[in-house]
């Protein structure tokens, strides 16, 4: 039985691909950089630090820590400006999020920064309703590697010892995410899968192993999620 959920962040909380998108190519572009929208897609899954020395791998240019920290810096800034007008959640994304946590613990589980996530869950006023998050820096690898859900989880049983609550187990979790790195990572944790075409095909969700693909969480309630998976 489904004890407990974990969300991916872009992609699947916020619809922020596109933007992403486009904020890279003006950073990377003022760099010397090319950066195209494939380059991006096949990136999926990855954290800023991966993703920038990629891009510059790519382009046979030599990063230096200083322009790895300078690029990474006008990213985020330039992703946060981008949001001034108003927060593209997707639709029934924040609905779905609170009729779950009143029924199970909730986790965010992102190769994004914590800056650009604290901002925002606060925006939104979603904060509350996760009881773990996860963000690059608490990862040892991006994913597809499953270090990212398996600390979700040590921290998300953690925090139930302290409360004297029983712990849940990785066949108890499902992650929801919108990327084939995404959907083998929460495998490779253990955890059932529902993707969300969000980002990519359903065919490329499927052949990633999810589970189960939906084209949009404001088709799901905590109900659907137990008929589904248990």
């Amino acid at each position: 039985m489904i004890q407990a959920v974990f969300f991916d962040f872009n992609g699947v909380v916020i619809d922020d691909e596109p933007i992403q998108l486009k904020v890279y190519q003006d950073v990377l572009g003022g760099e010397g950089v090319a950066f195209t929208e494939a380059d991006y897609y096949s990136a999926l899954g990855m954290d800023d630090v991966a993703f920038v020395r990629a891009a510059f791998e790519r382009a046979g240019k030599e990063l230096s820590e200083e322009t790895l920290g300078r690029v990474i810096k006008a990213k985020t800034a330039a992703h946060r400006e981008s949001f001034k007008d108003g927060l593209p959640l997707f639709p029934g994304v924040v609905t779905f999020i609170k009729a779950l946590a009143r029924r199970h613990p909730l986790s965010l589980v992102s190769m994004a920064n914590r800056s650009e996530i604290d901002y925002v869950l606060e925006r939104a006023s979603l904060g509350g309703y996760f009881t773990v998050v996860v963000s690059a820096e608490d990862a040892r690898a991006h994913k597809p590697d499953p270090s990212c859900y398996n600390n979700a989880l040590k921290f998300l049983n953690t925090k139930r010892s302290q409360a004297h609550v029983l712990p849940i187990s990785p066949e108890e979790c499902l992650a929801i995410e919108d990327s084939p790195p995404g959907i083998r990572a929460g495998l490779a944790a253990g955890m059932r899968s529902l993707g969300v075409t969000n980002t990519v095909s359903e065919r490329e969700l499927r052949d990633a192993g999810a589970h189960v693909v939906t084209r949009s969480l404001a088709d799901w309630t905590p109900d659907a999620v137990h008929h589904v998976f248990d």
